[in-house]
């Protein structure tokens, strides 16, 4: 018989419950996420995203800051080659790349008097695949790397993922991100320890680090048994007559460096998603290679344009490191001009770290999109709390990238200024 709401009980035989004329849902178990999943850190680059679509619905143009994607036209000699390239049959390539673009690189590193052979490279899907293989190669679950910080964001990623913990070693604003201390070094390391990642020329500083400091970083390695990695993605981009030194260079480091690189920085490529991995260590890069053979290969067309960049011409280069000398000078003048904020300036890449006279980078940041323009512009920048391992070192900092032209640049430090100005938590 019906009941007094009209409706059979029977039809509700699987049901917990039933409340007045409504069915309560029965409650499910969920799958569980896992604890690596939730403690993998969102992005400082791209998580303000959403508020800067938004600030162009509202009819704002907004200038990109935040992301280290250049306006620089990628070479023609990579534009050309995809565009003639004859694949019949778009197939696996040998899981480390093409050996005509390991000879391609083989020949670029010495070059540059660094003397790799093929057989010492891994072709990568972006210099972030080179990592995440290093971290799997070198450390296990609970191991620990040893990273200068601010760092780039993505570390932290990476060693999620991998399981492996990042020990920071904080590096200062005031000396402009310089090595830190060597004390700090030795008191960092334990048991655990397989390694220093460092970044150079650094992402988000743009800190470029001497032979000396490198020497150091040496000598504690050797030391403890450790490895030495370098990311030096932004090899190419050095500035003020000062030289990039790698770590592939300095004698006794074989068995103890590893070397991430990456086209897209370089050739203005980042799309392409192709880096490499360069050791000496045998061991390393057999263990390493088992990585590559279980991701099968890297993207076949990417890798014929990553060769074809390889013959960029050196006045390539030239042009865009001055465009870049006089970007960055545009936008760590204009900073340091607006009264509160200090930004050292950097020796390579093409970024700068500031600070601001505010509590809370990020919510300036967030206000910046959300609630203000200047003459109908305003500016995403990535709060550099991110780039940190203790996020309220960086609290008041910001990471800017000078990829856009210098007036875009100029119009970046007006809307900075004016913001400055009407902010409501400043601290000055």
């Amino acid at each position: 018989m019906p009941n007094k709401a009209g409706l059979r009980p029977n039809n509700f035989k699987k049901a917990p419950y039933f409340c007045g004329a409504f069915l309560v849902p029965k409650q499910t178990a969920m799958p569980s996420i896992s604890k690596k999943g939730t403690s993998m850190p969102s992005s400082p680059i791209r998580k303000l995203v959403p508020f800067a679509e938004q600030a162009e619905r509202n009819g704002n143009k907004v200038y990109y800051l935040n992301i280290g994607q250049p306006d620089i036209q990628t070479p023609l000699e990579a534009q050309q080659a995809i565009k003639e390239a004859d694949v019949p049959v778009l197939a696996y390539s040998h899981s480390a790349g093409f050996a005509s673009l390991r000879e391609g690189l083989s020949n670029y590193y010495h070059g540059k008097n660094l003397p790799v052979n093929t057989d010492e490279i891994i072709v990568t899907t972006g210099g972030s695949e080179a990592l995440l293989f290093t971290f799997g190669s070198a450390m296990d679950e609970g191991d620990e790397i040893i990273i200068p910080e601010p760092f780039y964001a993505n570390y932290n990623g990476f060693a999620t993922a991998s399981g492996v913990k990042v020990v920071p070693v904080e590096a200062n604003i005031e000396n402009g991100f310089a090595l830190p201390p060597v004390e700090l070094f030795e008191q960092a390391i334990t048991e655990r320890t397989k390694g220093i990642l460092i970044c150079n020329p650094g992402n988000p500083t743009g800190y470029l680090y001497s032979k000396e400091e490198l020497e150091q970083l040496k000598e504690i390695v050797l030391k403890h048994d450790l490895f030495l990695i370098a990311d030096e993605v932004y090899r190419e981009f050095t500035y003020d007559g000062e030289a990039h030194h790698s770590i592939l260079s300095m004698e006794g480091l074989e068995n103890n460096a590893i070397v991430v690189d990456s086209f897209s920085k370089r050739y203005s490529m980042c799309g392409a998603r192709i880096g490499c991995l360069v050791s000496k260590n045998k061991d390393f890069m057999a263990t390493a290679m088992k990585f590559a053979q279980a991701r099968l290969s890297p993207p076949t067309y990417a890798q014929i344009a990553s060769e074809a960049a390889l013959k960029t011409p050196q006045r390539y280069f030239d042009e865009v490191n001055a465009e870049y000398v006089e970007r960055r000078n545009v936008l760590v003048e204009g900073l340091n001009s607006i009264d509160g904020v200090f930004c050292p300036k950097p020796k390579g890449a093409f970024y700068a770290v500031a600070s601001f006279p505010v509590e809370s980078a990020e919510h300036f940041a967030q206000w910046l999109l959300s609630e203000f323009n200047h003459e109908g512009k305003t500016l995403m920048m990535a709060p550099a709390a991110g780039f940190y391992a203790k996020p309220e070192l960086g609290a008041n900092q910001a990471r800017l990238a000078y990829v856009l032209n210098t007036e875009a640049l100029k119009d970046c430090i007006a809307i900075l200024k004016a913001a400055l100005e009407v902010y409501p938590h400043t601290t000055r």
